[in-house]
Order: structure tokens, then C-alpha cells, then sequence
């Protein structure tokens, strides 16, 4: 018989309290990489289960991009445009993935 193990499920709202909580500043920047570099990983969990595709391939996007940039690029006054794109609808997603991967971080 298959082992059917079911995999962590990051999900939305998750995903949103922790942006939030950092742009608060009640998380540091490396706090907020550290969750994502510990819960980022596609083959161990699942991102957004149950949520529409485009709101899935937001939050993998937000969360590889705050996983993977320099910290010191990260712009703490634009967090709520990694909010708005995973909040974002269908009709919105490819203008809030681009303010958020245009403006959310510094060149």
C-alpha cells in the first residue's frame, strides 16, 4: 500500500500575517526570510492548497522572491504590494505581480 503522506500546507492567510507582521516592523527582514527560506520548499509543502491557481502562483512567487533577494533590496515601505498581488483577482494578476516585482524591491 502507497504511504500517503500529506505535506504542510502554507496557506494564504499565513502567507499574509507574516507580510504584514513585517511590515508592521514587528519581524525583522531577516526574520521574514528566515519563515520563507524554512517554509518555501514546493516538494515538502504545499502552497495555498484549496485557492484559486493565479493566488497559488502569486504566493510562490512572493515567497521565492523574499527567499532568494538580498535583504538589503527588500523595500519595507511597499510591503502591501506583495499583499495586493496574493490578494489579488484573476483580472488583477498580472498588474500587481508587476508592481510587486518592480517596486517591492530596490535595484
Amino acid at each position: 500500500m502507497e504511504n500517503l503522506m500529506t505535506k504542510p500546507n502554507i496557506t494564504k492567510q499565513q502567507l499574509l500575517n507574516v507580510i504584514k507582521t513585517w511590515g508592521e516592523q514587528k519581524i525583522t527582514s531577516d526574520q521574514l526570510q528566515s519563515w520563507m527560506v524554512t517554509n518555501y520548499d514546493p516538494d515538502d509543502n504545499d502552497i495555498g492548497l484549496g485557492e484559486p491557481e493565479w493566488t497559488q502562483e502569486a504566493m510562490n512567487i512572493v515567497m521565492n522572491e523574499y527567499e532568494i533577494a538580498k535583504q538589503e533590496k527588500f523595500r519595507l515601505e511597499k510591503y502591501h504590494l506583495a499583499i495586493d498581488f496574493i490578494t489579488a483577482n484573476e483580472s488583477k494578476f498580472n498588474q500587481t505581480k508587476h508592481l510587486f516585482l518592480h517596486e517591492g524591491f530596490s535595484d
